[in-house]
């Protein structure tokens, strides 16, 4: 007679969750909305002197100004505002979110499932 017992075991690793991860993906995040918010206020002719329209114009300028130039600006005028449709704003928002995808790409731990199969065999070398 012949016995044999076989024996699995499966362990699961699974990702932890990471506190810097997710502060580095609301910097980003907050950095394209800021960037978003200045791409509509353009478009829309906001007020310069405004203080808010001011603020996240001054936030987004370092982002915005290493791109200027590449493309140049489409204005128009109406008869209170003039919009302008600014190529720089929409490649910094288009870099910016490539930048965070890598750096949350390289951040991301890996998970993985681990098997381990054991096989033991006996043998009943008893004879009836």
């Amino acid at each position: 007679m012949e016995q044999m017992t076989r024996q699995t075991e499966t362990r699961n690793t699974k990702q932890e969750s990471n506190i810097v991860q997710r502060i580095i993906g609301v910097i980003f995040g907050v950095i394209e909305i800021l960037l978003a918010f200045r791409l509509v206020f353009k478009l829309l002719g906001a007020n310069p002197t405004n203080g808010f329209v001011q603020g996240i114009y001054n936030i987004t300028q370092p982002f915005v100004g290493i791109f200027e130039g590449i493309f140049s600006r489409v204005t128009t005028s109406g008869a209170e505002t003039t919009a302008v449709f600014e190529p720089a704003t929409l490649i910094a928002m288009v870099v910016v979110a490539l930048i965070a995808w890598i750096v949350l790409k390289l951040m991301t731990p890996r998970s993985s499932t681990r098997v381990e199969r054991t096989e033991y065999t006996e043998q009943d070398n008893q004879k009836k």
